[in-house]
């Protein structure tokens, strides 16, 4: 279950988001049905469907789908029975991967391969066991042409420890090493500056991520947990590629 999609179960309003007369425009009809129980998030997109009067709904990286009157939402796999295909996997996974990519390199730590030929996202916790795990294993990533892209996910959440650890790597000189050397338990220098860190934590909870490591393939599909190199090499050369 998607967290918005528990915040409208909690507030009763799953099965019927508005019971107000249909407007001629179904999106924005939508949006003022969503708005009502969901004020506080803006739909990024609202775009038909291949079924009729169904609208695909997205909130950042999250994806719902709504009938054009704005009163039904539907949470949840949608099969097409002929070609067996869950079209809302897809939808989820086009979503999720807009919206890693709309953090901007500029806003990771990046650890690019000499000849990398695929990337990877990785929300990471500094004082999470089996993310250090992977980080010690950078090398092995980049020797399998594996761009590895960090987002930083502090379990424990703001103000903690380890969110303190990130900003301190985010605003170190040398990120990298700055980030090497907090996962290999060696205290960085704290630091002060504009950094991304809520910014990583908010895109981690829209996405329904509840454990480090969590690696995001290059179409968007979410692989939770750690993957040595040359089976996480082996699952994006077998990746749908545009």
């Amino acid at each position: 279950m998607t967290k918005l999609f528990g915040i409208l179960a909690a507030a009763g309003a799953v099965i019927a988001l508005s019971s107000g007369p249909a407007m001629a425009d179904a999106a924005a009809d939508i949006r003022a049905a969503l708005a009502k129980v969901l004020p506080e998030y803006k739909p990024t997109s609202v775009q038909p469907t291949a079924i009729e009067g169904l609208y695909q709904v997205e909130i950042g990286p999250q994806v719902m789908f709504v009938t054009e009157d704005g009163r039904y939402l539907i949470d949840g796999a949608i099969v097409d029975l002929n070609t067996r295909k869950d079209i809302s996997k897809a939808a989820r996974s086009e979503a999720r991967s807009r919206a890693v990519n709309s953090i901007g390199e500029d806003n990771m730590v990046v650890f690019d391969a000499p000849n990398g030929k695929h990337t990877v996202t990785v929300f990471t916790d500094i004082d999470c066991g089996y993310c250090r795990k992977l980080h010690q294993q950078i090398d092995g990533y980049a020797d399998e042409g594996i761009n590895v892209h960090y987002l930083f996910y502090p379990r424990s959440g703001v103000d903690s420890p380890s969110y303190d650890k990130a900003v301190n790597v985010w605003c170190a000189e040398d990120r990298q090493q700055a980030l090497t050397d907090a996962k290999s338990g060696i205290k960085v220098p704290k630091g002060a500056c504009v950094n991304p860190v809520k910014k990583h934590m908010e895109l981690g909870k829209l996405m329904g991520i509840r454990g480090t490591p969590a690696i995001v393939l290059e179409d968007g599909e979410l692989v939770p947990g750690y993957v040595e190199p040359k089976r996480l090499a082996n699952l994006l050369d077998k990746a749908p590629q545009d």
